[in-house]
């Protein structure tokens, strides 16, 4: 496993490293989820995602009580949440990324996960409703009270997050260190564009989602949706649209060709030419059985393929 510093700041992260997104609560149970924990672990990971809103809380709740279970010393893993959605319907609780919210939203976090501090705190999206001047002054003091040990964002603007370093600046507040967005061989981009000079400038780490695009960049969507996938559960029918489209899915069956020069996986292909870009800190990878978490973690042997004349196919097909 290779690890890599989040941006400038000092802490570092396995570059494959385990989110919980879909998978704890609607797919897996705490065995489950401690099988795939710890297959990710045993395979050099030492950053497991998650958020408030994933599975109700369910999903803080089942990784708390996995890592309790596990017994894992506290500074050998790096743990994150994210706040936007909210858990309940009250006016100042949901939606938003307002100080009440802020500042209640992290404790239940902490509650649920059974742990004292998170090492990193997402704003999980923007909110036009809220100054992030705000915004930036919670999260500031959510860092200094050690309920969280860095903070950054996810899936904002390139705007935004300027702005957000301007109020650091301006008032010498806590910058935010990372930001959290989608990208993958279909989605890039944001991360390759918008983001670029920010980069250069403020220096701030990349911890990426969905590497596979929902699925997607398996292969397993090319002849519909399959039963019992992503796609099928209750509540991603937005994802059904992207899933079957056929100029995305014309692309994935180029990019399995590429995969096969290669020998391997579709899926590790994808993987691999994510944390092929220097920007990424970490690419965060999901799993419902630890025979998958194994089938990801072999895209660090995918790594050292990935030369000019196979970045120059994936880029003929993608960009």
């Amino acid at each position: 496993m290779e690890y890599r510093r989040l941006g400038r700041a000092g802490i570092k992260v396995s570059v494959l490293s385990f989110g919980s997104w879909v998978t704890f609560g609607p797919q897996l149970d705490d065995d489950r989820a401690l099988a795939c924990m710890q297959a990710a672990h045993d395979a050099g990971v030492n950053f497991f995602d998650n958020a408030e809103a994933y599975a109700g809380g369910q999903s803080e709740v089942i990784m708390g009580r996995v890592v309790n279970k596990l017994g894992w010393p506290r500074s050998s893993y790096v743990v994150s949440t994210k706040l936007y959605w909210g858990l309940s319907r009250d006016v100042n609780m949901t939606n938003t990324l307002n100080r009440k919210y802020l500042m209640q939203g992290i404790d239940g976090s902490l509650e649920r996960l059974g742990l004292d501090f998170v090492d990193l705190l997402f704003c999980h999206r923007p909110d036009p409703e809220t100054p992030i001047e705000e915004t930036v002054w919670a999260m500031h003091d959510i860092v200094s009270a050690g309920k969280a040990l860095y903070w950054g964002t996810s899936e904002w603007s390139g705007g935004e997050i300027i702005e957000a370093f301007d109020v650091a600046e301006r008032y010498g507040l806590r910058k935010p260190v990372v930001e959290q967005p989608e990208y993958n061989l279909l989605a890039r981009a944001r991360v390759e564009q918008e983001y670029a000079p920010i980069i250069e400038r403020h220096g701030i780490g990349l911890t990426t989602w969905s590497p596979l695009a929902s699925g997607q960049l398996t292969g397993k969507y090319l002849d519909g949706i399959p039963e019992g996938s992503r796609g099928a559960l209750k509540g991603y029918e937005w994802l059904r649209d992207e899933l079957t489209d056929e100029v995305r899915n014309a692309k994935v069956r180029a990019l399995n060709d590429v995969a096969g020069s290669l020998g391997c996986s579709l899926a590790q292909l994808a993987i691999a030419w994510c944390a092929h870009n220097p920007n990424v800190s970490t690419v965060i990878t999901g799993a419902s059985r630890p025979e998958q978490v194994a089938e990801n973690m072999a895209a660090l042997d995918v790594l050292d393929r990935l030369d000019e004349e196979t970045l120059g196919r994936i880029d003929e097909i993608t960009r």
